[in-house]
């Protein structure tokens, strides 16, 4: 289990912090907005209301103690910046901030962010892959040249076997797991059989699986 500092409670910081709660984590929850900090309680439970450009208040919460500290104000970028800078000088370990452009992103780096955020690009790149592609259910990029997709078996592979269709030597990529009705099975062997009431879980180079998919 982690301490997590969580700095800013708009709709993202709040839904950042309440699948952090989720996950089992002690969560922090700060903003300068009353009513916000208010709705959050029932969330989190431990929730502050404080502003965060604040040295002494920042102190007060004891930033050296928290595994994590995610500033997620999205709306006042001078805010953000002075507060990921003062989380560092303060002896944040880890601090995560969020950018909404690429011109924030070096910002925030260069001013004591260890990694940044940027959930529209990070968002609309996935809307973008999900829904103008046929095959396509689900994506996660792991790097800037390979991902994992959830994917639809191709009309023309189902009643084959993993064996026959040989995407691995063909394309360099990876079966990880085939999933039906919710439900995910690991167990992928060269005997696997595909059907229309599959999907696939599968890992590789993103322009190796647009080539297989067609996309």
């Amino acid at each position: 289990m982690k301490s997590v500092l969580i700095i800013g409670l708009g709709n993202f910081g709040a839904m950042v912090a309440k699948q952090v709660r989720e996950l089992g984590h002690q969560v922090l929850a700060v903003d300068k907005n009353e009513d916000r900090v208010n709705e959050a309680l029932p969330i989190v439970r431990d929730a502050l209301i404080g502003d965060s450009t604040n040295e002494e208040f920042l102190n007060s919460l004891g930033i050296n103690n928290f595994d994590v500290c995610v500033v997620t104000i999205g709306s006042d970028f001078q805010s953000s910046l002075e507060t990921t800078s003062l989380l560092k000088e303060l002896g944040g370990k880890l601090v995560v901030a969020r950018a909404n452009r690429e011109v924030q992103a070096k910002f925030l780096l260069r001013n004591g962010a260890d990694e940044v955020v940027n959930p529209e690009k990070q968002i609309a790149k996935w809307t973008a892959i999900r829904y103008t592609s046929d095959h396509i259910l689900d994506y996660i990029k792991l790097d800037d040249s390979h991902a994992i997709f959830e994917v639809a078996i191709p009309e023309e592979w189902v009643g084959k076997t993993v064996a026959e269709l040989d995407i691995r030597r063909k394309y360099g990529i990876n079966i990880m797991a085939t999933k039906e009705d919710g439900e995910m099975n690991m167990t992928v062997l060269p005997d696997t059989v595909m059907s229309e009431t599959k999907t696939l879980l599968v890992l590789g180079e993103q322009k190796a699986i647009q080539k297989c998919f067609h996309i």
